[in-house]
């Protein structure tokens, strides 16, 4: 049944998809990541917007009550604090579309993030 699914190109097509609110949520949660790791590269992958820089730096994904966030299980862990009040799990966590979505928390997880992968980018080079 897989065939059926649509295939999206752009992080574009994937917003345009939904609602106009929750378009501009994506909207806003695309240019909160941009802003944040402004050398990240943007592409689909599993049929989300993803963020890479030195690989995947961050997945995002709307449903029909939440959206999903997956900073990498890395990411969850460092904030698992401040996630308490939504439902996560190993490398994923959901912002419930009926409440205000965390953009500065999420901000904070993709800082984290590219450091986590520069550090790595930088340990790889140092191994060569």
């Amino acid at each position: 049944m897989e065939e059926n699914k649509s295939k999206f190109i752009t992080i574009d097509d994937y917003i345009l998809q939904f609602p106009l609110e929750v378009q501009e949520i994506l909207m806003t949660l695309r240019n909160v990541i941009k802003e944040t790791a402004p050398d990240a590269t943007e592409k689909i992958s599993y049929q989300m917007p993803t963020f890479v820089l030195h690989g995947n730096l961050v997945h995002f994904a709307a449903y029909k009550n939440h959206i999903g966030f997956y900073p990498t299980p890395s990411g969850i862990a460092a904030f698992q604090q401040d996630l308490l009040e939504y439902k996560s799990a190993k490398g994923s966590v959901q912002f419930p579309l009926d409440k205000p979505i965390p953009y500065e928390l999420i901000r904070e997880i993709v800082k984290y993030r590219v450091a986590e992968n520069l550090r790595k980018a930088t340990g790889k080079v140092k191994q060569k």
